[in-house]
C-alpha cells in the first residue's frame, strides 16, 4: 500500500487567507483608481484642464485592466477641447471610441468627434460621420439628434437654408429653424446684386443698403455715359473712345464688383451676428 504525504500541501485556511488577500488587494486598487478619477473630474469642473489631463494619464498608466479607459480618454478629450486643442481632442475621443463597451458610449464618442468637425468647419467630415450614424439601425431612435447636428454643421458652413431644412425635420416650430429662416431672409443675394447693377449702375448698392455709394456709382456712370455719347455725337471719336474705355467702363465694371463686395460683406455681418447670439445667448445644446 502506498501512502501520499500531505506535508507539502497548503492548508485549507491558508487558501482562504490568500483569496481574501487577493480580494482586498483588488478592492484597494479599485478604490485608488476611483479616487484618482474623481480627483480628475473635480479638476475638470474647476476648469483646470492641464491638471485634469495629467491626472487622467496617470490613471490610465496604472489602470492595467483598462476599466477606466473609456471614461478617462473621453475626459481627456473634453479637457483638450475646452483648451482649444481640437486635434488632440479628436485623438482621445477616438481612443475612447475604441474602448466603448455600450451603444450609448459608442454614440457619445462619435457625436463628440462630429461636434469637433463642426467647430473646425470640416463640414464634409461631419456630414459623412452623421450619415454613417444614420445608417446604423441601433441608433434609429436618435434621428432627431442626428438631424440636429446636421443643422449645426450647415450653420458653420454658412448655409442657413439647408440648416433650416434639417431643424424642420425635428419640428416646424423648432427654435433653431426659426433662427435659420430669419438669418436666411435677411441675407442678400450676391447674384441678384450683381445682375441689377449690370442693368442699372448703383442699384446693387441700394439693394445692400449702401445708398451713398449707390448714388455716387449711378452719378459717375451717368456722367461718363453722357460724355461718351456727346463725344461720338460731335464726331470726336477719339475722345469718345478714351472716355468710354478709361472712365465709363472702369466705373461701370467697378459698380458691379462693388455690388458683389457689399452683398458678401453684408451677409458675413449677418451670419457673424447670428453666430455671436448662438455663442453667448443661446441656451440650448451647442457644439
Amino acid at each position: 500500500m502506498i501512502f501520499v504525504s500531505n506535508k507539502s500541501a497548503v492548508p485549507f485556511n491558508s487558501w482562504i487567507l490568500i483569496i481574501l488577500l487577493i480580494s482586498v488587494s483588488k478592492n484597494f486598487a479599485q478604490n485608488v483608481l476611483e479616487k484618482q478619477y474623481q480627483l480628475s473630474f473635480e479638476l475638470y469642473k474647476q476648469e483646470k484642464y492641464f491638471d485634469t489631463i495629467t491626472e487622467l494619464k496617470r490613471l490610465i498608466f496604472f489602470d492595467t485592466q483598462a476599466q477606466y479607459a473609456y471614461r478617462a480618454n473621453s475626459l481627456i478629450a473634453r479637457s483638450y477641447k475646452m483648451g482649444g486643442h481640437l486635434q488632440e481632442a479628436i485623438i482621445y475621443f477616438n481612443k475612447a471610441l475604441l474602448n466603448a463597451s455600450a451603444d450609448e458610449e459608442l454614440f457619445e464618442a462619435k457625436l463628440e468627434i462630429i461636434k469637433i468637425n463642426i467647430l473646425r468647419r470640416t463640414t464634409d467630415n461631419a456630414l459623412r460621420l452623421l450619415d454613417h450614424l444614420d445608417t446604423q439601425v441601433v441608433f434609429e431612435d436618435r434621428y432627431d439628434q442626428i438631424n440636429f447636428w446636421r443643422g449645426w454643421a450647415y450653420i458653420f458652413n454658412d448655409d442657413w437654408e439647408s440648416a433650416s431644412s434639417y431643424f424642420n425635420k425635428i419640428s416646424p416650430n423648432h427654435e433653431m429653424k426659426i433662427l435659420c429662416d430669419q438669418v436666411d431672409s435677411e441675407k442678400s443675394s450676391v447674384t441678384f446684386a450683381k445682375l441689377i447693377s449690370f442693368i442699372v449702375p448703383g442699384s446693387g448698392q441700394f439693394y445692400t443698403g449702401n445708398y451713398l455709394n449707390g448714388f455716387l456709382s449711378l452719378g459717375w456712370n451717368l456722367l461718363f455715359g453722357y460724355l461718351t455719347i456727346d463725344a461720338f455725337s460731335a464726331d470726336r471719336v477719339f475722345d469718345g473712345l478714351v472716355v468710354a474705355n478709361f472712365l465709363w467702363l472702369r466705373f461701370y465694371s467697378g459698380n458691379i464688383q462693388n455690388a458683389e463686395k457689399f452683398a458678401i460683406e453684408k451677409n458675413i455681418e449677418i451670419s457673424n451676428r447670428a453666430l455671436e447670439y448662438l455663442q453667448y445667448e443661446y441656451e440650448g445644446v451647442k457644439p
